[in-house]
């Protein structure tokens, strides 16, 4: 099970009232949420290994370098040396510290790479998983990495955790037109407001979808609309031509990478703290109470 877990953070803030507090005040409402999240994921599910991802760079320069718009709008403050700043209300950022303690004292993996989103990395290590890979997210972009065959599927949060989108190829199918590996491309072709890709001016969502299922992908499609011979409309074969620029770097742009180099760790649900006495001060200072018993519970079962 690989946990996108800025996404899933970002929902228990949502989702948990910040009236949930430490002793001196400070809003705790993410990291006990989280904390509820993996406890109810290991429990409904029972994965042999579990790996919290993370963004070591929320905004790749690489990515950036390719489409400047990417992300641009949720900057909150550019840093040269990188990575830049993101936009995150003022009682979340402090969380993620704290989420990450309580993450190693419990012993949770948790991997990242200096230059790569989460993405990457779940998409590097469901690439190499030799079993079937649950991905949790709350992120429609990693849909590109279902693939039936090899038993990688997304678990997407439809209410909390406790209701999951269990997204396979069928489903894909039917709500989208097509496959896990087309995903990335209907995706760059309808653009992402919420990630800052343009896009492909009105070609939407089943334009897109129609296109790949004749043309096969995104090169396909431009060289139909290169060849005044294809049954590419007039209106299609203009907006398609004048985004050339743009469909030519956006699929590295919107693929998530699968060969990321990740630094060696454990990923074996524990079934212990590892670090007792570090996990008993972060419970007493962070006052994550229940939350925390609960997850406990549910790893010694």
């Amino acid at each position: 099970m690989l946990l996108d877990t800025a996404s899933l953070y970002f929902r228990a803030y949502f989702g948990v009232p910040d009236t949930v507090r430490a002793a001196d005040g400070t809003p705790v409402n993410a990291v006990r949420g989280l904390l509820d999240f993996i406890a109810r994921l290991v429990q409904d599910h029972r994965p042999d290994t579990l790996v919290a991802c993370m963004d070591a760079d929320w905004r790749p320069a690489w990515r950036v370098e390719l489409i400047p718009t990417y992300k641009a709008h949720r900057v909150a403050e550019e840093t040269p040396e990188g990575p830049d700043v993101e936009e995150t209300p003022d009682t979340l950022s402090p969380q993620a510290p704290v989420i990450e303690a309580v993450l190693d004292a419990l012993g949770i993996a948790r991997a990242e790479a200096a230059g790569y989103e989460a993405d990457d990395v779940i998409g590097t290590l469901a690439t190499a998983a030799k079993g079937p890979v649950d991905i949790v997210t709350g992120d429609r972009d990693l849909y590109q990495l279902v693939d039936d065959a090899r038993g990688v599927r997304v678990l997407y949060p439809l209410k909390g955790v406790g209701t999951l989108q269990l997204t396979d190829e069928e489903l894909l199918r039917g709500k989208y037109g097509v496959d896990g590996a087309g995903y990335a491309e209907l995706a760059l072709l309808r653009g992402d407001p919420s990630d800052g890709l343009p896009g492909v001016p009105g070609v939407g969502e089943k334009t897109a979808a129609k296109l790949l299922a004749t043309y096969g992908d995104v090169a396909g499609i431009v060289a139909a609309a290169e060849d005044p011979r294809s049954k590419v409309t007039p209106a299609q074969r203009k907006r398609l031509l004048e985004a050339r620029p743009y469909l030519a770097v956006a699929p590295k742009v919107v693929r998530v990478a699968t060969d990321v180099e990740l630094a060696p760790f454990d990923p074996a649900l524990p079934s212990a703290p590892r670090d007792p006495e570090a996990l008993a001060a972060l419970a007493e200072r962070w006052n994550l109470g229940g939350s925390l018993e609960r997850l406990l519970a549910v790893l010694r079962a």
